[in-house]
């Protein structure tokens, strides 16, 4: 069995057809965002080595950097003990958020209330040439 077969057929996906995939950082470890893959998006990572998610709200596949050009790099695709959540270690190029942070991950709650934890790096409107 080829490794994208292989791995379809390790993967539950819910009844949405949908795989949670976590992408993180792969020599840091920093937990950049969390996305949706569809069978064909994982397919199509797993050739490439270009990661390609499923938007939901495009209802199609999402090549991460298409339009922002902040690409991830795949470097090691992880299936957990359940087979229904994905750990893709990434090479990020640039940020990771649309917001034009590192990391999808910057609000902290904390007792004194929410605090963003982590600095825009590059605006939004500046980050998709709007």
């Amino acid at each position: 069995m080829s490794e994208p077969d292989a791995a379809l057929a390790a993967i539950r996906f819910n009844a949405d057809g949908l795989v949670p995939a976590i992408a993180q950082q792969y020599d840091t470890g920093e937990v950049l965002m969390m996305a949706w893959m569809n069978q064909e998006a994982v397919a199509e990572t797993l050739a490439t080595g270009r990661v390609c998610y499923w938007s939901r709200s495009r209802q199609g596949l999402w090549r991460k950097g298409e339009t922002s050009g902040q690409q991830q790099r795949l470097k090691e695709f992880l299936i957990d003990c359940d087979g229904d959540t994905i750990l893709l270690k990434v090479d990020q190029d640039g940020v990771a958020c649309h917001t034009g942070r590192r990391t999808c991950f910057y609000t902290a709650a904390r007792p004194e209330g929410l605090v963003e934890v982590a600095e825009v790096q590059i605006s939004p409107e500046e980050l998709y040439r709007k």
